[in-house]
C-alpha cells in the first residue's frame, strides 16, 4: 500500500494545478476557452460560420463593438458602469452621418468633431458621478433615456436630409470599408489603440491610479489620489470610446437607423464581464476585453444566423450577462480560499526512525544539560537574532524582526546600537576580513552591509526553472550562506513556494521546494546549483574548497555537495537520522562542525508525514493555527564531522538557558548562539576550543 501511495504523490502533479489557479493569466485563459467553445458549438451546427469570406466582416464588427467595450471596461475598473453608452453610440452614428452628409465636412474633421461629442456625452456622466457623487447606476439610466429621446428627436429631423445626401468622399469610405494589407483599416486602428489602452493600464502611471481606484476607492483617496477627476475622465473616456465605434460603424453602413444602438448597453456589459472585467472594480485588461467582445459577437452572430429573433437575443445576452455576473461574484469572494485549497500540496515523505534521545539509550544525542552554563547577552533588547557573527575586533552583529542589524560592543556586550536598517527578516550572515557583511534576508535576497554602513542589495533573483509554472525566478526566503575560496557565495532558499511567514504551510507539504544558489561577484551572475531541496537552512564550506555540506530541516538530514572538482555535482547524504530539524551549520575551531537544532520530532508528525492525504484534509477543514507543524521550542547543539560522525551533543532541557538554537558562531573560545524565536543572544565558554579562532571569510566582492 505504501508503495502505490509513494508512486501516486511521486508522479501525480497535485501542485500543478494550485500552481495554474494562482497565476493571473488564468483568468484570461477561461474566456478564452469559453471563445473555443462557443465557436465549436456554432459550428457543429452552422456550416461555414467561420469562413475565409467572413473573416473580413467578422473583424469589423468586432473593432466596432471592441472600441465600445474598451471604454466600458475603463469604466468598470473605476468601480462604476456605464449603461448609456448606447445612446452615445447612437447619437454619435447620428452627428458623424449629419457632418460628413450635410454639412460636408472632410474626414478629419468629422471624425474630431465626433470623438468630442461622444466625449462631452460622456463627461457628463463623469461630471455628475465623480464630481458630484451620484449612484453610477441611476445617473447612466437617467442618460440613456436622455441621449435616446434626444437621438430619437434629432433623427426624425435630420434623417431625410443624410439619406438625400451621397457626398463625394474617398477617405471617408475608405475608413469604412478600406483595407491595408489585405487587412481591414478599422483593424490595424484598433489594434493600436488596444496596444496602447494596454501599455496605459499596466505601465503607466496614470493607469495605475485607475486600477487603485477600482480596488479600494477610500484607500486611493487617503494616499492622495484625484479620485473625483480620475472618475470623472472615465466616463469621458468612455463616451469617446463609444463615439470611436460609432465613427466606423457610420462609414461602414452609412444609416441613420432609429434602431442605432439599442440594447448595446446590454451587450457591451455582457462582453466585458464574460471577458472577465470585474464588476466591483480593481481588475480588468484589454485582452480580456477583446475576448468578451469576440465571445459576444460571435454568440449574436450565430443566434442571428440560426433565425432567432431580436427579442429571444436579447433574453439571452441578458441571462448570460446575469450567471456572468453571479459567478464573477462568487469568484472574487471564494477565489482565495480555492487556491489555497488547490495550492497547497502534501507530498509523501517517509523519514528514517530517529536516533534515540533517552538519557540511558546510549546514543549520542543522550539528553543532558550542556547548556546550563549558557550566558544571555541583550535580554529583552533583541527580537528574533536567527544568526549572529563577530568581527576581528570581538563586535556582536545580529538581525531582528524589524529589519535592523544591530552590533553590541565587546567586551561586555552591554552595549549596543542600530549598526544598520536593511529591511526585511535578516537571516544568515557571514562577516568577511575587510568588514563587509553578508546577509541573507527573507523575503528580499541577498544583500551587503559595507564598512560605512551603507547597505546595497547583492542579488534577489536567479534563473527561472523552464518547466516552473510560478515564476521561480524571484528568491523569497534566501536563509543561510557561505563563501568559497574563490569568492562564490552559495546560498540556500529554504523555498520557491511559499513566503517567510508560511513556512508551517512548507513543513506540511514536506516537497522540494528549496534550493541551493549560486552569486558569482566576478560575473556578477545569479545560477541555481541544486533543487528540490525540502527545505534547505543551512550551508557551511567544506574542508577540500570544492564541496559544502548543507542542512534540509524537514528532511531531517544533512547532505554535502560538490561544486568542483572531479564529483562536480554530485550529492551525498551525511546524516540521514537527526532526532530533530537542522538548522545552520557553522565551522569548529577544530576543523569539525556545529549545527543546530531548531526542534525535535514527534511521532505524530513523522506520521502524518506518511499520509499526504490526511494533511490536505487538515489543511481544507482547519485554520492554519490549528495545523499540525514541527515543535520549534527545544534548544540543541550538534558537532558533527565532515564523514556526519557525531561528536558532542549540547541540550538544553526545559528550554531555560536558551529555548530555541537557530544558529551557533564559534569565536575566540566562546560559541555565541542565535534562535529566530528567542529575546536574546547565548554565549558558552568551551573548554577544548582554540583561543584565537576566528570565523572571518575572504571578500571577492
Amino acid at each position: 500500500m505504501n508503495t502505490l501511495v509513494k508512486l501516486r504523490y511521486r508522479f501525480w502533479p497535485d501542485k500543478i494545478f494550485g500552481e495554474l489557479l494562482q497565476k493571473s493569466w488564468m483568468e484570461t485563459a477561461v474566456p478564452l476557452l469559453v471563445l473555443l467553445a462557443v465557436i465549436a458549438f456554432f459550428s457543429a451546427r452552422i456550416d461555414t460560420f467561420i469562413s475565409i469570406t467572413s473573416i473580413s466582416d467578422l473583424l469589423r464588427q468586432a473593432c466596432e463593438l471592441g472600441f465600445v467595450v474598451l471604454g466600458m471596461s475603463i469604466v468598470l475598473i473605476v468601480g462604476g458602469i456605464d449603461l448609456s453608452v448606447g445612446s452615445i453610440y447612437a447619437l454619435s452614428n447620428l452627428f458623424a452621418l449629419y457632418c460628413i452628409n450635410v454639412l460636408g465636412l472632410g474626414m478629419p474633421a468629422t471624425v474630431v468633431a465626433t470623438l468630442v461629442v461622444g466625449g462631452l456625452l460622456g463627461a457628463v456622466n463623469g461630471l455628475l458621478i465623480g464630481y458630484f457623487r451620484m449612484r453610477a447606476f441611476l445617473t447612466t439610466m437617467v442618460t440613456l433615456i436622455v441621449y435616446k429621446a434626444a437621438n430619437d428627436m434629432l433623427n426624425a429631423k435630420v434623417a431625410v436630409q443624410i439619406s438625400a445626401n451621397f457626398p463625394d468622399a474617398p477617405a471617408w469610405d475608405y475608413l469604412g470599408a478600406g483595407t491595408l494589407l489585405n487587412v481591414p483599416v478599422i483593424v490595424w486602428i484598433f489594434g493600436l489603440v488596444a496596444i496602447g489602452g494596454h501599455v496605459f493600464l499596466t505601465r503607466l502611471r496614470a493607469g495605475w491610479h485607475v486600477l487603485a481606484i477600482g480596488g479600494n476607492r477610500r484607500s486611493a483617496y487617503n494616499t492622495g489620489l484625484p479620485v473625483k477627476r480620475v472618475v470623472a475622465l472615465s466616463y469621458a473616456a468612455s463616451g469617446m470610446f463609444a463615439a470611436a465605434g460609432a465613427i466606423f460603424y457610420a462609414s461602414r453602413l452609412a444609416s441613420p437607423g432609429a434602431d442605432t444602438g439599442k440594447g448595446l448597453e446590454i451587450v457591451v456589459l455582457t462582453a466585458a464581464i464574460l471577458g472577465g472585467i470585474r464588476l466591483g472594480g480593481g481588475k480588468g485588461s484589454v485582452m480580456k476585453a477583446l475576448l468578451g467582445t469576440l465571445i459576444v459577437l460571435l454568440l449574436t452572430n450565430g443566434m442571428l444566423r440560426m433565425a432567432m429573433s431580436a427579442g429571444a437575443s436579447r433574453v439571452i445576452l441578458a441571462t448570460i450577462l446575469l450567471l456572468a455576473a453571479l459567478l464573477d461574484i462568487r469568484w472574487f469572494k471564494n477565489r482565495h480560499k480555492a487556491v489555497q485549497e488547490l495550492y497547497v500540496s502534501p507530498n509523501y515523505m517517509e523519514l528514517p526512525p530517529p536516533q534515540p534521545t533517552a538519557r540511558d539509550s546510549g546514543s549520542p544525542f543522550a539528553l543532558n544539560d550542556k547548556l546550563r552554563d549558557v550566558e544571555t547577552i541583550g535580554l529583552g533588547e533583541v527580537e528574533a537574532p536567527e544568526d549572529v557573527v563577530l568581527d576581528s575586533d570581538n563586535n556582536l552583529y545580529c538581525g531582528n524582526r524589524h529589519g535592523d542589524i544591530v552590533r553590541f560592543f565587546a567586551p561586555d556586550y552591554k552595549r549596543h546600537e542600530v549598526y544598520a536598517h536593511i529591511g526585511g527578516q535578516p537571516l544568515g550572515m557571514a562577516m568577511c576580513q575587510d568588514g563587509t557583511l553578508l546577509v541573507c534576508v527573507g523575503g528580499m535576497g541577498l544583500y551587503r552591509v559595507n564598512r560605512d554602513r551603507s547597505t546595497e542589495k547583492v542579488t534577489d533573483e536567479t534563473n527561472r526553472s523552464l518547466l516552473s509554472i510560478i515564476d521561480d525566478s524571484r528568491l523569497r526566503l534566501a536563509d543561510d550562506l557561505d563563501i568559497a575560496p574563490d569568492g562564490r557565495v552559495f546560498f540556500s532558499e529554504a523555498t520557491v513556494r511559499y513566503e517567510m511567514h508560511e513556512w508551517p504551510t512548507d513543513s506540511l507539504e514536506a516537497r522540494g521546494n528549496g534550493r541551493i544558489i549560486c552569486y558569482d561577484p566576478k560575473t556578477r551572475k545569479t545560477t541555481t546549483v541544486l533543487r528540490k531541496l525540502v527545505f534547505p537552512n543551512g550551508i557551511v564550506m567544506a574542508s577540500d574548497g570544492q564541496s559544502l555540506l548543507f542542512a534540509e530541516s524537514w528532511a531531517c538530514r544533512i547532505s554535502r555537495y560538490w561544486f568542483d572538482g572531479p564529483q562536480k555535482g554530485k550529492v551525498e547524504v551525511v546524516i540521514n537520522d537527526l532526532p530533530g530539524y537542522p538548522d545552520n551549520l557553522n565551522r569548529a575551531s577544530d576543523g569539525n562542525y556545529w549545527l543546530a537544532i531548531m526542534g525535535v520530532r514527534s511521532p505524530v508528525f513523522d506520521l502524518a508525514m506518511k499520509r499526504p492525504a490526511f494533511r490536505r484534509r487538515m489543511s481544507k477543514k482547519l485554520p492554519g493555527d490549528e495545523w499540525l507543524a514541527p515543535n520549534l521550542n527545544t534548544g540543541c547543539i550538534v558537532k558533527i564531522s565532515e564523514q556526519g560522525e557525531v561528536l558532542d551533543v549540547l541540550w538544553d532541557l526545559g528550554g531555560e538557558n536558551h529555548p530555541m538554537i537557530t544558529s551557533m558562531r564559534e569565536h575566540r573560545g566562546y560559541l555565541y548562539i542565535g534562535g529566530i524565536h528567542n529575546n536574546r543572544i547565548g554565549r558558552l565558554r568551551l573548554a577544548d576550543a582554540d583561543a584565537e579562532f576566528v570565523d572571518l571569510k575572504v571578500s571577492h566582492a
